[in-house]
């Protein structure tokens, strides 16, 4: 079975990075946490740093898991983390535009179908901690 690994990064002001896919062109303009694909052989958070290198050009540090898995039409599974920049600044090397998201900007964007779960665990997260 496909993984497929995403990290909510979040920054010291509470905000999280939001990533406009660029492609294909059926999920073009529609918005994801990075991350990608777990290689075989790769463990979930190597892959994890890995695709955050490639897609953003930063170095992460793994806080805790998002919710739980969300199994993709396609029989793959997404698996989200949520982490903090330990190195660089975020650069769209493959995608159209980031967007650092303040909790009432959350769902300003479209979201695709499977990470919008996880938007909505990340959101109640967000308030509890505010409450």
């Amino acid at each position: 079975m496909l993984t497929i690994v995403g990290a909510a990064i979040m920054d010291d002001q509470g905000r999280v990075l939001g990533a406009e896919r660029a492609a294909p062109p059926a999920l073009a303009g529609r918005w994801e946490f990075p991350g990608g694909k777990v290689e075989p052989g790769e463990e979930e958070l190597a892959a994890l740093h890995r695709e955050c290198e490639e897609e953003l050009g930063v170095g992460i540090e793994v806080l805790a898991r998002l919710g739980g898995d969300v199994t993709l039409p396609t029989g793959a599974v997404l698996k989200v983390w949520i982490a903090r920049l330990v190195r660089g600044e975020p650069q769209a090397l493959e995608h159209s535009e980031l967007r650092w998201l303040p909790r009432e900007e959350l769902h300003s964007v479209p979201w695709l179908p499977a990470d919008a779960p996880l938007v909505d665990a990340l959101a109640a997260q967000l308030d509890r901690r505010t409450a």
